[in-house]
């Protein structure tokens, strides 16, 4: 861990031997701060990349083993296709800037979602930059790319039962630990820490198996905004909680 260069007094705040291993990140707001800002609301998804490299940045030196970040649901497919061409120029501009730098600093690359709906292009660079970095084992950074956790969860039930159906797979083997090795996002823990900003209070679709006991975060900072101190508030809030897993407190100290 290496928080040398982190300047914020929050520091102070925060108990370094307890932090989330796994933090996902509904990254909401873009286009409301480029309205607020009287900008073109495509200038407010550009503005929300400076925002994606601080936090992958804040988060590697706080040695966090997992960064999640909800990049395009599947419902955005339903968006302008302006908006839509924007974000995959965005992808593309990111993976290909960000390339060295994962490898540099020993990020691996992962995503989740339904990777067949993307351009063919960017299929491509995914593809190559999850083996550029295959090796990398400093911090996962997933990104969910036309993602939806109830398709996700309804592709894995498919999956099974073809299994079972093929006679792969007897019904009696079919627990929680089997099941989520059928999701895409099982290299990783669950998440400890799940943010959403711009004031939104909803899940939107996001981890809706891998969140059963997740902290949740709330804020109205729009994306754009989010600073370290922001992401610092959240870890020092998600430490304050606790977290019981459906034990009651006199088993968790007994524990």
């Amino acid at each position: 861990m290496d928080i040398s260069s982190i300047k914020s007094p929050l520091l102070e705040e925060l108990n370094l031997t307890q932090m989330p291993q796994h933090i996902a990140i509904i990254m909401d707001g873009n286009g409301r701060w480029a309205k607020k800002n009287s900008l073109p609301r495509i200038q407010g998804h550009w503005e929300g990349v400076k925002t994606v490299d601080r936090t992958v940045s804040l988060c590697r030196k706080l040695d966090i083993k997992a960064l999640t970040l909800y990049s395009f649901s599947d419902e955005n497919w339903s968006r302008p296709a302006v908006e839509i061409n924007t974000l995959m120029k965005i992808l593309d501009y990111y993976l290909n800037k960000e390339l060295e730098r994962m490898k540099n600093e020993n990020i691996r690359f992962h995503t989740i979602g339904q990777l067949e709906e993307l351009p063919l292009g960017i299929q491509k660079l995914i593809a190559n930059t999850k083996d550029y970095t295959k090796n990398c084992n400093g911090m996962t950074l997933t990104l969910a790319l036309s993602y939806g956790g109830r398709q996700e969860i309804l592709k894995s039930v498919q999956q099974i039962a073809r299994k079972v159906h093929f006679g792969e797979l007897n019904l009696e083997e079919i627990d929680c630990s089997l099941f989520e090795k059928f999701l895409k996002i099982n290299s990783v823990p669950d998440p400890d820490l799940l943010i959403r900003t711009s004031g939104e209070m909803r899940i939107s679709n996001f981890l809706l198996y891998q969140i059963a006991y997740t902290e949740l975060h709330f804020t109205k900072v729009l994306w754009p905004e989010f600073k370290e101190e922001d992401l610092l508030h959240a870890i020092i809030d998600f430490q304050k909680r606790e977290r019981r897993f459906g034990m009651t407190q006199d088993q968790l100290i007994k524990s």
